[in-house]
């Protein structure tokens, strides 16, 4: 009978008092080499070494010589002293050689079987429980352990190789942006991303898309959508951009029309006349005392309403008639407005005052016609300020409220260009008749308007229907009419017929000089009259409006035409 030198319990057999110490003493003194676990069986701690040291195992001979270690050897003499029992608890440490591989198994050179040995324990373990032990399963890997409290140490291993997991993948992504094996596509260097197949064009586009995965508020950072994600916050981010530079870009091209239109605010006719005075006192082309003179004339005229007429050239549609009653024996017909003034462009509104100067020329024959002259109650010719004074006069009135609001209900002031429109809004206001024809489009080949021609040949030809042949010359007693296009507005005058059919129309234009015009007046007429003659080919704009006056309205014709200025539609043609 042996007596364990241990716990003091009686063992029939060497072999039983070798499982004995083994299972009841040695193994559970057992604890790891690499971490603070221990009180743990020697198949518990196997496992253990195996899933959470697997870098750190030794092989299967390390865990054999452990199992049959002379230190670990028990005597057999039942009269052992107390100073040669073993000391489990020191000479056995598994610090010093009991680390083992994944999976291995206890050697059986020390004669000890771990299924031989279990079921012994079972039944020759003197401090047997009771009832069966309650078992703890590791939440992360297939560890069970016995304890709660070995659980917990065991579970917090499983947290530390986590976070130095985490540690390495951030050294791994700093070195793969600097690594200089990086990818080379078609001779560029390419960046790929350590944590998805993303390819990158430089290093701080990978760095930028890798702490996306690091990012811990990004929770959709390690799904696979979310470098869908991404491309559609850019996409949407570009989206924004190129929505602001559109907008600005309108922005910039509204500010270049209203500069164009003479809208920007920037004074009118007189700020205008004086900037281009003291340009020219600063150039020497005018002394101080002639500036402060024809400043003060200016404002003279400007507070009176009328135009000072430095501008006017009379007499011209007189000259046309001498001239052709001599001369152009080409032409089987010939038809003239009634008596004319031309008004040429001034300093104060050169740029933008054609629509201003055509109503001026306008208005000079209206003066000379018995049917429209009672009608005007204003016998003289008004100032560029004073006309845009009776246009927002008409406007007040409640003719055409569309083109109003384009000028905002205000013209004074401002360098604000008129067309047709507007012309006809001011005829309207003081009671005479007037309608707009709109030749939309080109009728003719390369771009001309032939039935534009046409129509004016009508409207001359209105003053002689009688069934005789019309003479060469017809001086009638129409109004000129005005001609609107894209940018520039002029005055027709009058219309030639030569003897192959063709047509060509006698413009003046306000844009011509004073001194051209008057060219017109001199015995050499017949070398300056080609400059006033527009033939097809001279007009390929792409659409022209004409305003023709259409006799005076009475009260109530003048009611029913600012009615129907609410929609204001001009006749179209063809």
């Amino acid at each position: 009978m042996l007596a364990c030198v241990i716990c003091g319990e009686e063992i029939l057999l060497e072999e039983d008092m070798k499982t004995h110490l083994l299972l009841s003493h040695l193994e559970n003194d057992m604890h790891c080499p690499l971490c603070s676990l221990s009180g743990v069986s020697y198949d518990e701690l196997c496992f253990h070494i195996s899933s959470a040291h697997p870098e750190k195992q030794h092989n299967s001979q390390d865990l054999a010589h452990f199992t049959s270690s002379p230190s670990c050897s028990v005597s057999t003499n039942a009269g052992v002293t107390e100073s040669e029992r073993p000391q489990t608890s020191q000479s056995c440490s598994v610090g010093d050689s009991c680390t083992t591989a994944a999976g291995a198994t206890p050697s059986t050179s020390s004669g000890v079987s771990t299924d031989s040995v279990r079921p012994k324990q079972n039944s020759t373990h003197k401090r047997g429980r009771s009832s069966p032990e309650k078992l703890f399963s590791c939440p992360m890997c297939a560890l069970v352990c016995s304890s709660c409290f070995i659980l917990q140490e065991h579970v917090e291993l499983h947290l530390e190789e986590q976070r130095s997991a985490e540690g390495s993948l951030l050294e791994v992504c700093s070195s793969a942006l600097t690594s200089p094996s990086a990818s080379c596509h078609s001779g560029e260097k390419i960046f790929e991303c350590p944590m998805c197949s993303v390819v990158c064009s430089d290093s701080f586009s990978l760095q930028e898309h890798v702490e996306l995965h690091l990012d811990p508020e990004t929770v959709t950072a390690v799904s696979p959508g979310s470098d869908l994600k991404l491309a559609r916050q850019l996409q949407q981010e570009e989206e924004l951009r190129r929505r602001e530079k559109d907008a600005q870009k309108e922005r910039e091209e509204f500010k270049k029309l209203q500069r164009q239109f003479g809208l920007d605010g920037r004074g009118g006719y007189s700020k205008q006349m004086e900037r281009i005075m003291e340009r020219s006192v600063a150039r020497g082309l005018m002394t101080p005392a002639e500036f402060h003179c024809k400043r003060a004339e200016m404002m003279e005229s400007l507070v009176s309403g009328i135009d000072d007429g430095r501008t006017r050239t009379q007499g011209v549609t007189r000259a046309l008639c001498e001239y052709y009653q001599a001369e152009s024996r080409d032409c089987i017909h010939v038809w003239l407005s009634a008596d004319t003034d031309h008004y040429c462009s001034s300093a104060g509104d050169k740029g933008w005052g054609c629509g201003y100067r055509n109503f001026q020329m306008l208005l000079s024959s209206l003066h000379r016609i018995d049917t429209y002259s009672p009608s005007l109650t204003e016998k003289t010719l008004p100032s560029i300020p004073r006309v845009q004074s009776m246009i927002e006069g008409a406007w007040k009135e409640g003719l055409d409220p569309q083109g109003a609001s384009h000028f905002n209900w205000r013209l004074q002031g401002t360098r604000a260009w008129i067309g047709a429109t507007e012309i006809y809004s001011l005829l309207t206001s003081l009671g005479i008749g007037a309608r707009i024809i709109d030749f939309h489009r080109p009728t003719g080949p390369g771009d001309t308007h032939p039935q534009l021609f046409d129509w004016v040949k009508q409207y001359f030809c209105q003053s002689s229907r009688s069934g005789k042949l019309p003479p060469r010359l017809i001086q009638t007693s129409l109004p000129p009419l005005y001609l609107q296009h894209q940018g520039h507005s002029r005055s027709i005058v009058g219309l030639e017929q030569k003897k192959n059919g063709r047509m060509c129309l006698l413009i003046l234009d306000p844009g011509s000089s004073m001194s051209d015009t008057r060219k017109l007046l001199s015995s050499d007429i017949s070398t300056t009259i080609r400059h006033i003659r527009k033939f097809p080919c001279n007009l390929k704009h792409k659409q022209y409006q004409v305003v023709a006056v259409q006799g005076v309205l009475s009260a109530e014709a003048k009611q029913n035409s600012i009615l129907n200025s609410q929609t204001l539609q001009a006749e179209r043609i063809p």
